[in-house]
């Protein structure tokens, strides 16, 4: 089964994910972090973010591979091309260059079918922000995860304080959301987007845990459905 979890930065998906698929017994597919490595081993190499040839180079030739501890769902570790950047992709410096990244349609295509190989040989759950629409359409679950802008920017300037980099100015968090936004729903390539059958989760002023119940909730429904 494919739990997928589209939505804007900043929504909760990753947190939510996690615990979706630890409550589940599943695992989870970290397709950001691969996106964040492509995008990481382009500043690296200062190849321009609208270079698509050279970024879909990156992501074609450049082996993304994940460790993983036992019983987390999680990948405890990423690395491209053998360079471990677990740490490395979680700056803000690669925040801000995920986006244009990802957008690169040869990127998008590089990275598609592993993807789809991974998560099609198991239970998995999935986020993202155009799982249900492109990676996953057949994903027997699908929610659409979304807050307010302040609720996001608050959300994201907290992180930022306990894992020590990346901006803590609320304005400038804030500012960079909505940028993010605008580029990722105005993409060519596989736009944010609901897909047209998932179901919309507002976490605005939500128990996070309420949210969680929510989606385990979806999946044992369409388990029970799929057993008739």
């Amino acid at each position: 089964m494919i739990v997928a979890i589209d939505g804007p930065s900043g929504a909760g998906k990753s947190t939510v994910a996690k615990a979706v698929a630890r409550e589940l017994g599943f695992s989870c597919l970290d397709t950001g972090a691969m996106y964040r490595a492509v995008a990481w081993r382009a500043v690296q190499d200062g190849v321009p973010f609208d270079d698509d040839e050279a970024l879909g180079a990156i992501a074609r030739t450049q082996e993304i591979a994940f460790t993983h501890q036992p019983g987390e769902p999680l990948p405890s570790g990423v690395s491209i091309g053998g360079a471990d950047v677990t740490a490395a992709i979680r700056t803000a410096e690669i925040d801000r260059a995920v986006s244009p990244v990802s957008a690169a349609p040869s990127v998008r295509a590089a990275l598609l079918d592993q993807q789809r190989r991974i998560g099609r040989a198991g239970d998995y759950v999935v986020e993202g922000r155009d799982i249900g629409t492109t990676v996953f359409p057949e994903a027997e679950v699908k929610v659409f995860l979304t807050a307010s802008d302040e609720e996001r920017a608050h959300r994201r300037v907290r992180q930022n304080v306990d894992r020590g980099i990346g901006s803590i100015d609320y304005d400038e968090v804030l500012a960079d959301l909505r940028a993010r936004d605008e580029r990722d729903s105005s993409r060519a390539a596989s736009p944010l987007r609901p897909a047209d059958d998932a179901v919309m989760l507002d976490s605005t002023g939500r128990f996070i845990e309420d949210i969680i119940d929510e989606i385990c909730g979806m999946a044992r429904d369409a388990a029970a459905r799929s057993s008739r």
